[in-house]
């Protein structure tokens, strides 16, 4: 079997997978966006998938371990499916939980413009199947050129866990400033009804993104807060990219820095 061959089924295969949990279907999951919090408005092309996996270590002792695979179908309209596995330790206690979500972009980012799209993803324990989270998001990205973009999220978060309902924000910003090199900052967080003060103060994540090629990518990334701890992270990522067949590079792409 050729290269080609594989890579092809490998890709239908990750679908398949995704799609099935998606439809049948961290506490609170991350970003279709690696590591960041803050999602953008685009989407890949269609047939195109990605494999994101991140560590992420808290100087109180907290730990998480990311593998968060995707891929974009058309069953309707483009759609893209992820499927997001953390392994994760929260006050010495360890939990594995899946996050399976859907995104599809309704207006198409550019220059001078808005793009908005919307998602819905839910959380699982792994170990017991029970429901932990259900989030609905809507992000919308102001393209400044193209090189610097800002990224605005507005969503709903309903942690089952405890029962409570929040309301969900974000604000990114984007700027590649070499051919391989992007700086990204964000604030996000949630607001509503909490009994630790820390889970609906804001969070914060800075780091830059080194992108040699078309297929990969590099974040070192610090965060405060960013599950709600009242920590500081550090935050090492990866991003493998696996095009479609004919597939335009990305410099080509308007709306993908």
């Amino acid at each position: 079997m050729t290269w080609g061959l594989s890579r092809r089924g490998w890709r239908g295969g990750i679908a398949a997978a995704v799609a099935v949990v998606v439809w049948l279907a961290s506490r609170e999951a991350r970003a279709a966006n690696g590591a960041y919090a803050v999602d953008a408005a685009d989407i890949s092309e269609v047939g195109s998938c990605k494999v994101e996996s991140w560590l992420s270590a808290a100087d109180n002792g907290d730990r998480a371990a990311v593998a968060n695979p995707s891929c974009v179908v058309d069953p309707f309209r483009p759609v893209e499916l992820t499927l997001q596995a953390n392994r994760a330790r929260s006050d010495g206690d360890w939990s594995t939980t899946i996050s399976p979500k859907a995104k599809s972009n309704f207006l198409p980012t550019g220059v001078g413009r808005w793009g908005l799209s919307a998602y819905a993803g839910a959380s699982f324990d792994a170990a017991t199947g029970e429901n932990l989270a259900i989030t609905t998001v809507v992000p919308a990205t102001f393209r400044l050129s193209e090189t610097m973009r800002v990224n605005l999220n507005a969503g709903w978060l309903w942690d089952r866990a405890v029962d409570h309902h929040y309301l969900t924000y974000g604000i990114g910003f984007d700027w590649k400033f070499t051919e391989t090199l992007q700086w990204t900052i964000e604030a996000f967080g949630q607001a509503g009804r909490a009994e630790i003060a820390s889970t609906i103060q804001p969070r914060l994540q800075t780091g830059v993104r080194y992108r040699p090629n078309e297929i990969f990518s590099v974040d070192l990334i610090y965060g405060r807060n960013i599950t709600g701890e009242n920590a500081n992270w550090i935050t090492l990522g990866t991003t493998i990219r696996f095009p479609p067949p004919q597939g335009r590079p990305a410099r080509e792409r308007s709306g993908h820095l």
